[in-house]
């Protein structure tokens, strides 16, 4: 059976999540949101990726839950789609809805459904699936990369179209993050247990924060042209992931946006749809993620009449906010 919860973020949950992962979306600013040209939001925006974070804790607790062989448990891969139908805001009750987890053995893999409702509406449809190939694949060039400790934070690496930003880890972070999520932190982290596990969505998280910081170093306007997320398609190597500890670099890349293909998925109608491949490496430079965030500019949706995702803005030189 489907196991169905109900809840409801306030503010202060979108405050914790933003601050953590140093987003600094007007859409998510209550001091700022209702600044943004076109806005059709009443509040501020519950993030996307603290939706996401929300819906892969349940889906692990589905599967705690099940009867799993232990070799399902240890695939590598763990990739995430998600589809961005509405927007959600503090004070809106929703539900997320986990399907019983799939398993196959040819190729060996395991995948749940996922939907969140609000008013039943849908907001957010996905799929968690792990298995021994990633859904989104690393680009050999990557491995060709210059040690990129010594290059300058916020630069355009030479002659690739990449742009690094970096970031530490912290468990401080995670579990603000996780708490902003609604998720029990105690499922990742616990000192006496001595539990130190990194949910995998929360360094793709700090993804939102690379992407503005390009978007600002463009002289994008963050005001007058915003961008909304449409989709998400992420694979993390769950080995990596499992091993890192609060300090840890984190290399973040960015490449893009470039035009592809609109999607039908929001309501039959094409959209301008702006690609961005995002990648995260560790101090080895070994892989630990590979994103691609699907975005179209708002006043596209909006002069569609569809629900538009959560947003991710342009540049406007007031301040981060």
């Amino acid at each position: 059976m489907p196991s169905i919860t109900a809840l409801q973020f306030e503010q202060i949950h979108v405050d914790v999540a933003r601050n953590s992962t140093d987003d600094f979306n007007p859409f998510h600013d209550p001091r700022r949101f209702d600044r943004i040209a076109g806005n059709p939001y009443p509040r501020p925006l519950v993030l996307g990726f603290q939706l996401e974070c929300l819906c892969d804790f349940l889906v692990e607790r589905q599967r705690d839950d099940e009867t799993l062989e232990a070799g399902e448990q240890r695939l590598r891969y763990r990739s995430f789609q998600f589809t961005f139908a509405d927007a959600l805001w503090p004070g809106e009750a929703c539900e997320i809805e986990v399907r019983p987890t799939l398993s196959r053995k040819d190729p060996p893999g395991l995948s749940n459904r996922v939907v969140v409702r609000k008013g039943g509406r849908a907001v957010l449809l996905g799929q968690v699936r792990d298995a021994t190939e990633p859904l989104v694949p690393t680009p050999v060039e990557l491995d060709a990369l210059p040690d990129l400790r010594p290059v300058p934070d916020r630069s355009l690496l030479p002659g690739t179209g990449l742009f690094l930003k970096r970031k530490f880890l912290n468990t401080a972070n995670a579990k603000n993050f996780l708490a902003g999520s609604l998720v029990d932190q105690a499922h990742y982290f616990d000192e006496i247990a001595e539990r130190v596990r990194f949910p995998p969505l929360f360094p793709c998280a700090l993804a939102s924060c690379a992407l503005l910081e390009k978007a600002w170093s463009e002289h994008h306007d963050f005001m007058a042209d915003p961008m909304v997320y449409v989709a998400h398609a992420i694979t993390v190597d769950r080995p990596l992931a499992s091993s890192l500890r609060s300090n840890d670099v984190l290399h973040l890349l960015v490449r893009g946006p470039t035009t592809v293909a609109g999607s039908r998925s929001l309501g039959g109608t094409d959209l301008p749809l702006q690609r961005a491949q995002c990648f995260g490496l560790l101090r080895d430079q070994r892989v630990l993620y590979a994103a691609e965030i699907d975005l179209a500019p708002l006043r596209a949706i909006t002069g569609a009449r569809l629900p538009p995702g959560d947003a991710v803005g342009r540049r406007r030189g007031d301040g981060n906010g």
